[in-house]
């Protein structure tokens, strides 16, 4: 099995394999909390005008994401795991934008089987992966705003990549490389409100839960349902 870690758009637009698009702070750890929470399914988009005109057609109930961090006007939530998880979510469609996670799952167009990434779903995310013993695997670290690398996403590859090889990996080194970088410090920043002290300790959470974020093709636009592999 032949293991690719790529970094940010580029690196998504030229997957290929069964391909990972790591998100964590926060796209993905926000995705699967609303799944974990009993939403249906996740519509993800890659601008703010796609998600209002889906919900306004009726192809979802909630838009859900942000543009430079902050949920844009009309939205209904943020791109806060925290947020999510105090409202009910329970048999609905959301619709996803968000700077670096779902503009790398639009861009993946060469990924014969798709997931959407987090730390929060590491293990069931890896199991998924090698299910059908794939020849190639590509791991995608999406950064900040996909373009720019982040601490967090390349390590969740990292510690993705130990995983698919059979290896434990080790989730405190992780979890405490990260703290000691810089994003962590923005999610204790008065002056940006939007991130939650909160969001932090549930995307940190490692194997939060036990199932991965698939995505598939549904009427043309990507869609992400729970997966479960054992």
């Amino acid at each position: 099995m032949d293991i690719r870690i790529e970094s940010l758009l580029t690196g998504a637009a030229g997957a290929t394999g069964v391909v990972g698009i790591i998100d964590v702070f926060r796209a993905f750890s926000t995705a699967a909390e609303a799944l974990a929470a009993g939403a249906s399914r996740i519509v993800m988009v890659g601008s703010v005008e796609q998600a209002l005109a889906l919900r306004t057609s009726g192809a979802g109930q909630l838009c859900m994401g942000e543009v430079d961090g902050r949920a844009p006007a009309g939205f209904d939530l943020g791109n806060s795991p925290f947020e999510v998880s105090r409202i009910d979510v329970r048999g609905k469609t959301i619709i996803q934008r968000t700077s670096a996670g779902t503009q790398g799952i639009t861009a993946a167009h060469g990924a014969e089987r798709l997931f959407a990434a987090a730390l929060v779903t590491a293990k069931a995310t890896a199991r998924s992966m090698r299910a059908g013993h794939p020849g190639r695997i590509t791991l995608v670290a999406m950064g900040k705003n996909a373009v720019e690398r982040t601490d967090e996403d390349e390590l969740c590859a990292l510690h993705l990549r130990n995983l698919l090889e059979g290896r434990e990996g080790n989730t405190e080194a992780v979890r405490q490389l990260i703290l000691a970088g810089g994003e962590a410090g923005r999610f204790n920043d008065p002056m940006r409100p939007w991130l939650h002290p909160e969001d932090l300790e549930i995307a940190l959470d490692i194997d939060r839960h036990d199932f991965a974020i698939r995505v598939t093709l549904e009427d043309g636009r990507p869609v992400a349902r729970m997966e479960r592999t054992d």
